[in-house]
């Protein structure tokens, strides 16, 4: 039996663009599950590349993870658009690629729901363009 039989589709986590280059020589990639945030951006050209190739790209610790997002900019746009500062960091993942998926941890039905409406919420574009400037940031 080839290898064509036994895998139909791959699924990479903490992978880096040569890898998901290599997995494809394997079998069609379907997900790249990798840590990224508005402010852990090292990944912002395999977001690209996915959403160009129509692989999923599931952001972990949408967040923050371990360090919570934390940045006056973050509230200030929260603020203006009357939203949680982590219902606009999710909502701008969300608008940053069509093939964006989120796995953003809860420990509460609260915190569950708002996550929820993050994915409502539309940013204008100046609101984007103010966020993107977050993981531009040292």
């Amino acid at each position: 039996m080839s290898k064509e039989g036994l895998i139909r589709h791959l699924g990479l986590s903490t992978a880096s663009d040569a890898q998901l280059t290599e997995a494809q020589a394997i079998a069609p990639v379907v997900t790249v599950q990798n840590l990224y945030n508005i402010a852990n951006r090292a990944d912002d050209a395999l977001v690209d590349r996915c959403a160009a190739e129509n692989i999923a790209y599931a952001a972990y610790f949408p967040l923050g993870g371990f360090a919570p997002l934390q940045s006056t900019t973050l509230t200030a746009v929260a603020r203006r658009l009357d939203a949680s500062p982590h219902q606009i960091a999710l909502a701008w993942l969300l608008q940053r690629s069509p093939t964006t998926a989120l796995i953003p941890g809860t420990s509460s039905v609260t915190h569950l729901l708002d996550n929820v409406a993050a994915a409502d919420l539309t940013l204008p574009s100046d609101a984007i363009a103010e966020l993107d400037g977050i993981g531009r940031k040292g």
